[in-house]
């Protein structure tokens, strides 16, 4: 596999989502890393920045199957995953497959759900597949979660616990629009709406290509420890409470490759790991009281990457 096929693949996927949503193409790419990685994605922003609409954008910008659950606090699990039910008629357990069952999951509102919902979640995310009664069935793939959540709201949710975070490869945020992108943005639905004129540009074929592609990329022994210097310094911080675990590393590692794959470049340098170290390592780490604001672990990491040398050629 090439890894001019994951940048063909992406750039398509990007340039599609942008004829709805304006100026967010970092977000779109960071969605294609999580697509690509098997990987999941969590969008944290106050409302009405478009989390939902770009959702809907990059499902309809796919031949793959998408569903979408809003989370609510008498969600159950079996909403979630589905149920046995007893046919009368047949005298038979029948399935009914939950809406987890697709290529392309929006799980809106996620923190609104108990914890015994957001426990249904865990084996889904992380396994890729779902237990009901004595039957475990593995789901489709692509397998994706774009799951969005309100920060300045904090009645009626439910924080998701650090396990569940974890599940999530990607943090990101939707942010206000520039002064320029927000004149464009009301020009462009003005009485109209570019969602329902978009047409799928790839289909589950094309991810699970890029998916084979990316792991060629070259990631030098240099730029592995400087990976890990990252993660020790989160780990030995006066500010950090927990930090970055094996499993954030490899995600880095991992993110950091795919980056440089859609960038159409077959190795790694140091900007690749920056670029990622925000999005993927902020929710993996819990910052002290000192680190005031919502955004504290991610100032912390941007310390931590101006303090380290950076690893020459």
């Amino acid at each position: 596999m090439s890894i001019a096929t994951v940048q063909n693949v992406a750039g398509r996927i990007i340039g599609n989502i942008g004829k709805v949503i304006v100026g967010k193409e970092d977000v779109a790419r960071q969605a294609l890393i999580c697509l690509i990685g098997s990987g999941h994605m969590l969008l944290e922003d106050v409302p009405g920045t478009g989390k939902t609409l770009f959702a809907r954008a990059l499902a309809k910008s796919l031949d793959c199957s998408f569903s979408r659950i809003q989370f609510t606090p008498d969600l159950l699990p079996s909403d979630i995953t589905g149920i046995q039910y007893y046919n009368q008629k047949n005298s038979e357990f029948i399935l009914r497959k939950g809406p987890v069952f697709t290529n392309i999951l929006l799980a809106d509102e996620i923190n609104r759900a108990t914890p015994r919902t957001q426990s249904a979640m865990l084996e889904c995310m992380e396994e890729r597949q779902v237990s009901i009664d004595n039957d475990t069935m593995p789901l489709a793939a692509p397998f994706f979660v774009l799951a969005t959540q309100n920060p300045v709201e904090t009645q009626g949710t439910f924080p998701l616990p650090e396990a569940q975070l974890d599940r999530f490869l990607i943090k990101g945020g939707m942010g206000y629009p520039a002064k320029e992108d927000a004149r464009l943005i009301l020009e462009r639905f003005d009485g109209k709406t570019p969602l329902d004129g978009l047409e799928p540009v790839a289909n589950a074929g094309d991810i699970a290509r890029a998916a084979a592609a990316y792991p060629a990329v070259f990631i030098s022994d240099d730029l592995k420890d400087y990976i890990i210097d990252i993660a020790e310094k989160t780990r030995n911080h006066e500010h950090i409470i927990l930090g970055v675990s094996p499993r954030g590393t490899q995600a880095l590692m991992k993110a950091a490759k795919i980056h440089a794959a859609i960038e159409g470049r077959e190795f790694v340098i140091p900007d690749d790991i920056k670029a990622m170290c925000r999005p993927v390592l902020s929710h993996r780490i819990i910052a002290g009281y000192t680190a005031d604001g919502s955004d504290g672990a991610a100032r912390l990491l941007d310390g931590i990457l101006d303090a380290l040398p950076v690893p020459k050629e």
